[in-house]
């Protein structure tokens, strides 16, 4: 397969997967990959992410250059932005799932120590006001938060995760919307969840050999 065969079979993958999960619905959210340094392939406008066919994409370039027959998402200019600042990463994930998008229409802070996928996964979210979806405002809002995080809360809208690979950024999606569940069910039951300490938290990114400590902008 050619690269881009391979970033749209990995797509068509992922896309089912999140509906499956409950990640996604209908034909909210968009899915992009990365197939050279300059190009990346997103998901048509209107497109079902279960349904993924494969003439359901369009290869766009970090320089605003379209081919293909379909029209992508309005959503480029955040998918675009992230390319830009992160040239280490493969794939953007944006969804609306229930709890996360709970989240993200609230002020509320998820932690992220009260366990080791979250401790990992969403080592660092930062939140993104809310602009229009597919507006410029929007693609600048994610570029000034991108270098920042590997979780992106936007506000009354949904969640971006991004990653090296396919399978880590899905599985940085299933563990935030699995985190706020966990948020908002401990909240109704009026439980009050121990978190590790920040101390343990930053020995275990950096010496429990989970996984390569990512490098982050300061």
């Amino acid at each position: 397969m050619s690269g881009i065969e391979t970033s749209r079979s990995e797509l068509q993958s992922v896309g089912q997967k999140m509906v499956n999960l409950g990640l996604a619905w209908g034909n909210a959210g968009n899915i992009s990959a990365r197939t050279s340094s300059q190009h990346f392939l997103i998901t048509a406008t209107g497109t079902r992410l279960g349904e993924l066919a494969d003439d359901d994409f369009a290869e766009c370039s970090l320089q605003g250059d379209v081919t293909g027959e379909r029209k992508p998402s309005k959503e480029v200019p955040m998918h675009r932005a992230v390319y830009e600042m992160r040239p280490e990463i493969n794939v953007v994930l944006h969804a609306s799932p229930f709890y996360s998008t709970l989240i993200a229409c609230s002020k509320v802070d998820i932690p992220s120590n009260w366990f080791i996928e979250a401790m990992y996964y969403l080592e660092r979210i930062e939140r993104v006001p809310y602009s229009h979806p597919g507006s410029q405002a929007l693609g600048i809002g994610v570029r000034e938060k991108a270098a920042k995080a590997n979780v992106l809360l936007l506000e009354n809208h949904g969640v971006l995760v991004y990653d090296t690979t396919v399978s880590e950024a899905l599985m940085a999606l299933q563990t935030l919307e699995y985190t706020c569940r966990m948020f908002v069910t401990a909240r109704s039951a009026q439980m009050e969840l121990e978190a590790l300490s920040p101390d343990i938290a930053h020995d275990f990114l950096n010496n429990a050999g989970y996984k390569p400590r990512r490098q982050w902008q300061e």
